[in-house]
């Protein structure tokens, strides 16, 4: 069993690492935690890496779950355009991009709901099944963790500790992936021929770009 954050659109390691465990935890009781893969994602896009962030309100001592999404710009509108601007000749952009398309029409009050739609659809799209469930109290983080990351737990939540792969606060984008053991095979980028391959995008330049897996 592993442990993971929630996250928005997940990187590529994020998968790779989840489809390795015999059942995934996904954290609901952690607090907001900002400058991380929980409200963000990078893509490819013709000028290069782009990250697209999802804004919240006033997120601090937060919980994940009560984290509620910024509608006072147009964010949705403006991840959307990014995304067909830098996968509409993709692959597999023309079956796949209306099913995406469908988690921008509508506003969905919290990140946390968001990011399982999100989830539920990525393996659809990607065409596996990944065995998971939510977590039913808080994990109390290594010592590492806690010197590294500013109070992730709420003290009003319970805490237990049992052993699992803690990945929480892991995969992060200022993360040296070696430093969790993962290599990424390339594969067909769009604007690989610019860039060359760029590891540990979302999981989207894969869906786009690769297809079913």
């Amino acid at each position: 069993m592993a442990l993971f954050s929630t996250a928005y659109w997940p990187p590529v390691s994020y998968y790779l690492l989840a489809a390795q465990s015999d059942c995934v935890e996904i954290e609901q009781h952690e607090r907001y935690q900002k400058q991380s893969y929980r409200n963000r994602c990078t893509i490819l896009s013709a000028n290069g890496p782009l990250s697209l962030v999802v804004p919240v309100l006033r997120p601090h001592d937060c919980g994940i779950r009560d984290a509620r999404i910024d509608y006072s710009k147009p964010w949705q509108k403006e991840h959307w355009r990014a995304m067909e601007a830098a996968y509409r000749s993709a692959a597999f952009f023309e079956e796949f991009g209306m099913d995406i398309r469908e988690c921008y029409r509508k506003e969905i009050s919290f990140l946390f709901d968001l990011n399982m739609k999100i989830w539920e659809l990525s393996q659809k799209l990607l065409g596996v099944l990944i065995p998971w469930r939510l977590t039913k109290c808080f994990t109390l983080p290594s010592k590492k963790c806690q010197q590294e990351h500013v109070a992730p737990w709420s003290e009003e939540r319970p805490l237990i500790r049992k052993s699992a792969d803690d990945l929480r606060y892991a995969i992060h984008p200022k993360a040296e992936r070696k430093s969790i053991g993962l290599a990424q095979q390339p594969y067909f980028q769009v604007f690989g021929h610019k860039f060359g391959f760029i590891s540990d995008l979302s999981i989207l330049d894969v869906i786009l770009n690769v297809g079913k897996i």
